[in-house]
């Protein structure tokens, strides 16, 4: 180590050593002049002086556990579309002191879950090993599920009051205009569209709409007319944050 040398750390309630030797074994292996060290975090007071310090002392990076991966959210400057999907965030970039959260959990459960399908079979035995660990909890696999306005079901829709919940089917039906037009028109074209409109109804504010490749989430600048492609969108009725994505 020296002057010279670039920092990444971890905060968790309870750091291991196992990602500091995984990280350090790799920068050696790679003749990277880099460290990575675990820090202890136990509160919100904590957290949020770790992530100055992140930024202040030119941290380069930062992975963060359970169970800050969703409070992180309100120390950072940006965050990947990936973190925006999931609400959390389990990796921070520092770009010139610009903290811009990312989530690679989602990368890699859809690495494991494009290896192979799930049988009948497959199902029951993972339902019987949840309901060992946690017995409170029932997994369910279904398509999604909407109301009779085609909102995606939630248990915030209930938050929402009767004439702002009418409204919100313009969420889905943003979707499927999406859905309608992807192969007709540009993309660029079909977001402005979606944007004036949601952003044309008060109480609503649009944080996102994207339409990406659907194995890895990555941005489309020409569609292939074979590509596999999803849209997202997150849109905040009255403070209520609402996501929906649907296949294209």
């Amino acid at each position: 180590m020296n002057k010279d040398t670039n920092i990444c750390i971890s905060i968790a309630s309870q750091p291991s050593n196992f990602g500091a030797y995984f990280h350090n074994q790799a920068y050696k292996s790679l003749g990277m002049n880099w460290v990575y060290l675990p820090r202890q975090v136990t509160n919100i007071d904590e957290l949020k002086s770790a992530i100055s310090a992140v930024r202040s002392l030119d941290i380069k990076g930062c992975s963060v556990s359970m169970p800050f991966k969703e409070i992180v959210i309100d120390f950072i400057d940006e965050m990947d579309l990936s973190a925006k999907i999931t609400g959390a965030v389990n990796t921070i970039l520092n770009c010139d002191g610009v903290l811009k959260g990312f989530n690679t959990d989602m990368f890699g459960a859809k690495k494991v879950a494009s290896n192979f399908s799930l049988s009948k079979k497959q199902v029951l035995i993972i339902k019987h090993l949840i309901s060992k660990k946690f017995p409170k909890i029932n997994l369910v696999i279904c398509n999604t599920v909407r109301e009779k306005n085609g909102l995606a079901i939630s248990s915030r829709n209930n938050l929402l009051n009767k004439k702002i919940y009418k409204k919100c089917g313009l969420i889905y039906d943003m979707l499927v205009y999406a859905k309608e037009h992807v192969r007709k028109k540009d993309i660029n074209k079909i977001k402005e569209y979606i944007i004036d409109k949601i952003n044309s109804v008060l109480s609503f504010e649009l944080e996102y709409f994207e339409i990406r490749d659907s194995k890895f989430l990555e941005k489309i600048d020409i569609l292939d007319k074979k590509q596999k492609i999803r849209a997202f969108i997150c849109v905040k009725v009255d403070g209520i944050r609402l996501i929906d994505n649907m296949k294209l």
